[in-house]
């Protein structure tokens, strides 16, 4: 059986690319897995090359030696959304063009996870963003929810995002991302009721968030 999600999240750090790792080791087990990080911002420098974190994580989570610069296309230094980072780069996204990255990748491997950035709606370029991206790539939607004063109204609203783009809601998953809020029992409780797709698991606040300690605490959909 083939597995291809795109991982989106309620907010910028929800928790997503500790949650996707989590679920690229589970995938792991079944067969070779691609991974991308199409569009990222505040990379580094590191060997004559813009870099970011979260996309060197998924490919080791992967434990697949992946180009970099074919996980991760648009690499931006300025800590800020993509459009702008793009702009003042003097570049502009395409989404075609990931598309078309995407699909080579899914010819190297069953398994396909792709995490965006930032929220549902972030902007790619003055027309489109993460949500055109995922429907381009016609790929099943994981939602990360970062446990965390607020987290109810914005897992809600993006449910309801994803089901206006027509696309399939896979699953979703917790990731307890403030060790101080309150009531995430009540929450969680909450978001198993009213979410319109099976929860993958609750990731509590964890040490060490490897990718194997990580998955001890998810499934896949």
């Amino acid at each position: 059986m083939r597995h291809r999600y795109f991982i989106t999240g309620t907010d910028t750090g929800a928790g997503k690319t500790t949650i996707a790792c989590g679920l690229v080791h589970l995938l792991s087990r079944e067969g070779r897995v691609a991974v991308m990080k199409p569009v990222a911002s505040g990379c580094e420098q590191r060997g004559g090359q813009w870099r970011n974190a979260d996309a060197e994580a998924l490919i080791a989570a992967s434990g697949a030696n992946w180009n970099y610069e074919t996980v991760n296309p648009h690499a931006f230094a300025p800590p800020v959304a993509p459009h702008i980072a793009a702009a003042q780069a003097g570049m502009t996204i395409s989404i075609p063009g990931i598309v078309t990255q995407a699909r080579r990748l899914e010819e190297e491997a069953p398994h396909l996870v792709v995490e965006g950035a930032g929220g549902w709606r972030v902007p790619l370029n003055d027309d489109e963003d993460f949500a055109d991206l995922a429907l381009a790539l016609e790929l099943p939607v994981i939602l990360v929810v970062g446990l965390r004063l607020g987290c109810l109204n914005h897992a809600l609203l993006t449910a309801d995002a994803i089901a206006a783009r027509g696309l399939q809601l896979a699953g979703w998953a917790g990731s307890v991302v403030d060790s101080t809020t309150l009531y995430i029992r009540e929450n969680v409780e909450t978001l198993r009721r009213r979410l319109p797709a099976p929860c993958l698991g609750i990731v509590p606040w964890l040490a060490e968030t490897t990718p194997a300690n990580v998955a001890k605490h998810l499934r896949l959909p």
